[in-house]
């Protein structure tokens, strides 16, 4: 069973820093390998996913919205993914969700839709 546990949201302002983390298990690792990936939401508006992880190769890829500001990468611990955002803006702030997905073939892992395991979310504010 995959489990996928965030921590990290809150509040922070304009320009301002913060780093989300995702605690992963249970996710396969054979085949063509698996992403982790971090999707947000705001209020009334379409889920985007933002930046992902590919494994085995550490490939990784960030949507344009958020493409200098936001990095995704693995933490001290293997089963562990960061989101490192910084300069954020309003519009950064949604329900960012970790969420995860094992690749059959090559495709690429950068839209929700590619995700089947998610967690539960966290929020992002982004407010003077």
């Amino acid at each position: 069973q995959v489990q996928l546990v965030e921590s990290g949201g809150g509040s922070v302002q304009p320009g301002g820093s913060l780093t989300l983390s995702c605690v992963v298990s249970g996710l396969s690792t054979g085949g063509n390998g698996n992403c982790v990936g971090w999707v947000r939401q705001a209020a009334g508006k379409e889920r985007e996913a933002v930046a992902s992880i590919y494994s085995p190769s550490d490939f990784t890829w960030s949507a344009d919205s958020v493409k200098m500001r936001f990095g995704i990468l693995r933490g001290n611990t293997k089963n562990t993914v960061l989101l490192r955002m910084f300069d954020v803006i309003p519009e950064d702030t949604a329900m960012y969700y970790c969420v995860a997905g094992v690749r059959s073939g090559y495709e690429p892992c950068t839209t929700p839709a590619f995700f089947k395991h998610w967690g539960q979310g966290i929020q992002v504010t982004v407010s003077s």
